[in-house]
């Protein structure tokens, strides 16, 4: 068994919360509330800008053009295409996505990329792919899977965000995951052994970012009674 197939296979509980996730469930059935997706976009907007900075460390750390290349396709997706899938949540909420940009991170999306931006400062390039793998990889399989089930037709609420993920044939959880199998190929057993924590530790945060939308997460006390 691959590495990445190992890592998947291990996952797959933390997988399966995920696709039943009431926020999945609602992209599903086409029923969340307009301040779910408002939250969502606000917080992926940011964790996003993040994880292209992310990218740009660990094209800091590649020593192949070849892998420069990956990380580099990345942030041009992020910036040129996956604003639309954000598009089609502010368009159900009936809102612009210009008026969701430069809010504080919530608790759980702030976890997240520090988690993924401590890694990506003290680890090697194996384990950054580990940490980045959950995102692309959860989202896939969602979209596969809700394309499936739903069989969407335009006027479902959500048919594009659901076609976006879910017509892809070029994800790059698929080019991480070849990369990670590769580079599993010369590690040592220690840092397997952090790339599986790395990457567990990712899906759970996948999961607690849905978690965060649909319930709306802000920190106890707001910020602005804190600076008062």
């Amino acid at each position: 068994m691959s590495f990445s197939a190992e890592l998947r296979k291990e996952a797959s509980p933390i997988f399966d919360a995920i696709f039943e996730h009431p926020f999945v469930r609602g992209i599903a059935s086409g029923d969340l509330r307009k301040e779910q997706l408002i939250h969502y976009v606000k917080q992926d907007y940011e964790y996003l800008n993040s994880f292209i900075r992310i990218y740009g460390i660990a094209v800091a750390k590649c020593e192949s053009r070849e892998d420069m290349e990956i990380f580099n396709k990345q942030i041009s997706f992020i910036l040129h295409s996956e604003t639309h899938p954000h598009h089609n949540f502010c368009q159900v909420a009936g809102i612009s996505y210009g008026e969701l940009q430069g809010f504080p991170l919530s608790p759980s999306a702030h976890h997240y990329i520090r988690h993924m931006m401590t890694v990506a400062r003290e680890g090697t390039l194996g384990e950054i792919l580990a940490v980045l793998l959950p995102c692309p990889w959860t989202y896939w399989e969602i979209g596969k899977r809700l394309l499936d089930e739903v069989i969407p037709d335009p006027s479902h609420p959500f048919y594009e965000w659901i076609h976006f993920y879910g017509d892809r044939t070029d994800s790059i959880a698929t080019k991480f995951c070849a990369r990670i199998d590769e580079w599993a190929m010369e590690a040592t057993e220690k840092e397997k052994a952090k790339m599986k924590e790395h990457f567990f530790i990712s899906c759970q945060l996948e999961y607690m970012f849905w978690d965060m939308a649909y319930k709306l997460e802000e920190w106890p006390v707001q910020m602005e009674a804190v600076k008062r």
